[in-house]
């Protein structure tokens, strides 16, 4: 498992570049690394489309000098104006031998050691999905939330676009990824800290500041709840909230990396695109939260 081609570069991460977008497609043209010896986590929505998601790993991996990446949902999604039609385990498997064509690391290969600077961690990515255990208040099944959700016109595209074949739903495929990615942290050694990546956060508190809180139902998986105290987590990397920030949750370090849509990217301070740097761990890193309100909003949840 361990590797020495850390050098003295930094350990960076983005996510959520959906470069259907031209602006967006443009902040990736622009990407680049501080050092020759940056690493550089993707930890999912690159775009729907495989000819998109290509060109964005191979522009990505020719710079970097290791790209780890995660899928999020719409990499996952069936799109009707893509030409690979492939659903659910056959579509997520055909991605893999994609990533491993460009010799990007994917959540099927042997988790890398960062020995760069703040290291050594093994960084590990990781393909969970969700199975709609954050749940609104006042709600205890699917059925229930889902209803919920309806009456409030939040409904994630997925439940339209992403399939999970050969799964009978979303939330046994969702299981079956927690049981082998849990099997195989578990057998991590004892004296390396642990950096997961993966598209949803791996606790429930990022979704508070949802403006619509039902959209968390599609945010993750209460079965993770705990594995930012077990498996000795030095930061966890997530995306798809689409908002980037900061935030400690136990002691542990949760960076939200999003870059999100144009309409929501103008309307912050700061560069947009720009990596965000997980190791060496920033100076003076705190909570860089959006204020309540903000996040996904009706014309967001696709």
């Amino acid at each position: 498992m361990r590797s020495t081609d850390g050098g003295h570069g930094n350990l960076l991460a983005i996510s959520d570049l959906h470069i259907g977008y031209a602006e967006n497609r443009a902040l990736v043209e622009k990407m680049r690394p501080e050092t020759d010896d940056d690493w550089l986590l993707v930890a999912g929505d690159i775009g729907e489309i495989v000819a998109d998601i290509r060109w964005a790993l191979e522009t990505l991996s020719s710079r970097f000098r290791k790209v780890i990446w995660v899928p999020g949902n719409h990499e996952l999604w069936t799109h009707p104006k893509d030409e690979v039609q492939l659903r659910g385990v056959a579509r997520y498997e055909h991605l893999v031998a994609l990533c491993r064509e460009l010799g990007v690391i994917t959540p099927e290969d042997p988790y890398p050691v960062w020995d760069g600077p703040g290291g050594p961690a093994v960084v590990a990515p990781l393909f969970l999905l969700y199975d709609y255990s954050f749940l609104p208040q006042g709600c205890v099944t699917k059925d229930q939330g889902l209803a919920y959700a309806q009456g409030t016109g939040v409904i994630c595209s997925d439940e339209h676009l992403l399939h999970p074949d050969p799964y009978p739903s979303r939330e046994a495929w969702c299981r079956a990824r927690v049981a082998e990615t849990e099997r195989r942290l578990a057998e991590l050694p004892d004296d390396l800290p642990v950096i997961p990546v993966n598209h949803y956060p791996l606790d429930r508190h990022p979704t508070d500041i949802l403006r619509y809180p039902e959209f968390a139902m599609w945010c993750g998986t209460r079965l993770t709840a705990d594995w930012h105290r077990r498996f000795r987590v030095e930061a966890m990397v997530y995306g798809h909230l689409h908002i980037p920030r900061t935030t400690w949750h136990e002691g542990v370090r949760f960076e939200e990396v999003s870059v999100g849509y144009p309409r929501e990217w103008r309307k912050r301070p700061g560069t947009p695109g720009t990596l965000r740097r997980i190791l060496p761990m920033e100076v003076g890193a705190g909570d860089g939260g959006a204020a309540p309100g903000v996040g996904r909003g009706r014309g967001e949840l696709r």
